[in-house]
């Protein structure tokens, strides 16, 4: 970048500074909401074999009855019920029977007059003058002359009989506009009669991703880019509305590919773009909607968080929306701001709003001037619920997908307390408790053991929030599992002095931690590792990367380095996987990781100490089914071959 490039960033950056109005969340969607055309697309008929998950665009009234006749719920004879009064095992009643077998769609040629019945199939159109249908079992055909049957047991009137529209009245409403038409409703259509169906046309939504910085997925990686998660995440949230995606791929930034891109979008119902930001605060994608006619931008920031950028806009009604880069921020927004009027625009009622009441276990520092939304995972313990914030920030894929759902902190607040209750919003259809709950440490290890249980069936929640996050949960009653790897800075032991009373710890296996480099790095290569890392320790042109407070390996490092502080200590990673990366992309030059790791990203490794990786149960849950499998797939020999495959040993 030239220092003329520098100047019109800077330039960009203050005009975006001046330009950004923020509105409340309440204000935006009244902005928005006033100038968009939210009237439903139209309709369309579509076969039933077309139907499922379509939004029906009337009322279903019924205009037959079903069944359309009474009809027998059970192979049998059609009797009158009088004729059988007083029938007993002992004193079966005879009736005569009439010449003609009623097997379903057979129409009665004769009525069961007093003292005769008729043989009837289950679904057979009951005769005339028979009020009653007994059941073959409650039976016996009499020998002679005419043929005859015995009743054993009295029927009383409308027994074994469904009355014709006992299930559904002509000019009943049976399916209600605005429904999602499932298999169910589709049998119900079918019924009635029904071929075919009146629906809702489904909206067309144009997905674009822009930014120079995207490429394809399925291309080879390249420096600096990331793939487009975003078009592949939006476009399924669409569809999962009801509305039809019109993928446009993604465009550079270059402002007359994305105006070309933009005019395309509006071909649609509505227009969502992502990201554009790459050269800077300048905001190209903002530019060119801004353009926009009648009235064009409505918002451009929203004070919240994830999602202060979102950008709100109309064009004749239409939507169109520049939603924030950052894969959870775009998904919040969407879902808080552009589902709604998708719902609307495909002829769908709002969406019910659940909400339940859920402790948070550690404080949460906010924001001051925004209303923060907190992604949160809910477990239940001793207390009730606990949310465990999702923190892998705006930028993570993961969050909103692993997210049971979220929690809100107040614009005028500092920070959310530990241990106080909030509300939590649910995101999808709910809680659904997991088998087995773990929380603590991560490790590929521990994912091998996890696949092997899921395979078996095991559903298994997993919460990453370090050994001594597991240790604080399994003291709350929160997990069934606490993964852990805390060394005890004076003894050098591993996990069993960090017990409390109430916790029974299961060794786990073991894994290598040493000091990883990138492959012929003269300062590593060939030498013990505490050795490179006191020689790394005292060369300010050797920037390390550490790992966050309250993990093992932090104490691991901690007690390596004594009291030197390198360039880099203060730069935390939050796993081994970021450590490894941050190496391997030149950002540091050195860091402490596991053997497995270094070796999944192809970097040097000197060995520093085995540590132990165990798993903390509380005494309460270790004989819950789930907990014992757990113990029983640790030790197995198919769990014990995959783990040394990978790296670690037992």
């Amino acid at each position: 970048m030239s220092g003329q490039d520098v100047r019109r960033f800077v330039e960009q950056a203050a005009r975006q500074q001046q330009f950004l109005d923020v509105a409340s969340r309440e204000e935006a969607i009244r902005r928005f909401h006033a100038h968009l055309d939210l009237t439903p697309r139209g309709e369309e008929t579509v076969p039933l074999d077309r139907a499922v998950g379509r939004v029906l665009a009337a009322d279903v009234v019924a205009g037959v009855d079903v069944p359309g006749f009474d009809r027998s719920g059970v192979d049998g004879f059609a009797v009158r019920a009088a004729d059988t009064v007083g029938a007993r095992e002992d004193a079966p009643v005879r009736l005569t029977l009439n010449a003609e077998v009623l097997a379903a769609g057979a129409v009665p040629a004769l009525a069961v007059v007093p003292g005769t019945a008729t043989v009837i199939a289950t679904g057979g159109m009951v005769p005339r003058g028979a009020d009653a249908v007994v059941m073959v079992e409650q039976t016996e055909v009499a020998d002679g002359e005419p043929l005859a049957v015995e009743i054993r047991k009295p029927a009383v009137p409308g027994q074994f009989i469904a009355a014709a529209g006992s299930d559904i009245g002509r000019g009943e409403t049976v399916l209600r506009r605005g429904q999602v038409l499932t298999a169910r409703d589709i049998g119900i259509l079918a019924a009635i009669g029904r071929a075919e169906v009146a629906v809702a046309r489904r909206p067309r939504v144009a997905v674009l991703s822009t930014g120079d910085e995207i490429q394809a997925p399925g291309t080879p990686p390249r420096a600096g880019a990331v793939y487009d998660s975003n078009g592949a995440i939006l476009a399924a949230a669409v569809a999962e509305l009801g509305a039809e995606p019109v993928a446009l791929g993604f465009a550079a930034d270059d402002e007359d590919a994305l105006s070309a891109a933009v005019a395309a979008g509006l071909a649609c119902d509505a227009l969502l773009l992502s990201g554009g930001t790459s050269k800077g605060a300048g905001d190209l994608t903002h530019r060119v909607v801004s353009r926009l006619a009648d009235p064009g931008v409505l918002v451009h920031g929203v004070a919240l968080k994830p999602g202060k950028p979102l950008c709100l806009a109309s064009h004749h009604g239409k939507p169109v929306v520049v939603l924030p880069g950052f894969p959870t921020s775009a998904m919040f927004t969407f879902h808080e701001f552009v589902a709604p009027v998708i719902r609307l625009l495909a002829g769908m009622p709002p969406a019910a709003v659940t909400t339940v009441d859920a402790t948070l276990p550690l404080r949460l520092t906010s924001e001051r001037g925004r209303t923060e939304y907190v992604m949160v995972s809910l477990v239940e313990g001793t207390r009730g619920l606990a949310a465990y914030p999702i923190a892998k920030g705006s930028g993570a894929v993961t969050a909103f997908g692993h997210a049971d759902g979220f929690l809100t902190i107040d614009a005028q607040a500092e920070a959310a307390e530990a241990n106080t209750t909030h509300p939590v919003r649910l995101i999808g259809r709910g809680i659904h408790p997991a088998d087995l709950i773990v929380i603590g440490s991560h490790c590929t290890g521990l994912d091998a053991i996890v696949g092997l249980l899921v395979a078996e069936g095991v559903t298994v929640k997993a919460l990453n929030v370090g050994s001594m996050g597991g240790m604080a949960a399994a003291r709350r009653g929160e997990c069934d599992i606490a993964p852990v790897h805390l060394m005890d800075y004076v003894t050098g032991e591993y996990n069993r002095p960090f017990l409390a009373p109430g916790m029974t710890l299961v060794p786990g296996y073991r894994r290598m931690q040493g000091v990883v480099f990138r492959p012929g790095d003269s300062r590593f290569d060939g030498r013990p590792g505490d050795v490179a890392a006191a020689a790394a320790a005292g060369d300010p042109a050797c920037i390390m990367i550490n790992r966050n407070a309250g993990s093992g390996t932090r104490i691991l490092t901690d007690r390596l380095l004594g009291a030197a502080r390198p360039e880099g200590y203060w730069t935390q990673a939050k796993t081994h996987n970021a450590v490894a990366a941050a190496v391997a992309q030149g950002r540091a030059d050195w860091g402490v990781a596991i053997e497995p790791v270094a070796r999944l990203y192809g970097l040097g490794f000197l060995p520093l100490q085995e540590e132990h990786y165990d798993f903390v149960i509380p005494a309460a849950r270790l004989d819950r089914p789930a907990v014992q499998r757990f113990i029983a797939t640790l030790g197995a020999p198919a769990t014990v071959a995959r783990l040394s495959e990978i790296g670690f040993s037992r």
